[in-house]
């Protein structure tokens, strides 16, 4: 993943999100889903100008049973943890500035 961008998976999930502190938002997409593909240059924008806070893409396709967990049923969906808790979700395409707001929210 490009720059300050996480890419995260069933794998490390847990350690690099669950366990993690203060904010991490995570972006649950697919390849084939083309609302998820014009989402990318927001959340990597959101990556390269969100100081302090880790952001991150998760494949739903590749890593189903942390989508599954999480009761990802529509894609794309953006969550918002703190202390590796949930504290925001958005389902569909934002503009940059509501995820800005997510953060700014809880931070």
């Amino acid at each position: 993943m490009a720059g300050n961008l996480h890419e995260f998976t069933d794998a490390n999930f847990s350690a690099e999100v669950l366990e993690a502190k203060g904010l991490v938002l995570v972006d649950f997409w697919a390849p084939w889903c083309g609302p998820c593909i014009k989402l990318t240059p927001t959340i990597e924008q959101l990556a390269a100008e969100s100081e302090g806070v880790i952001v991150g893409k998760l494949n739903t396709d590749e890593n189903m049973q942390t989508a599954s967990s999480l009761g990802i049923s529509s894609i794309p969906t953006v969550i918002l943890f703190k202390d590796g808790q949930v504290v925001d979700r958005k389902i569909g395409m934002n503009p940059l500035e509501v995820y800005k707001d997510m953060i700014k929210l809880h931070g």
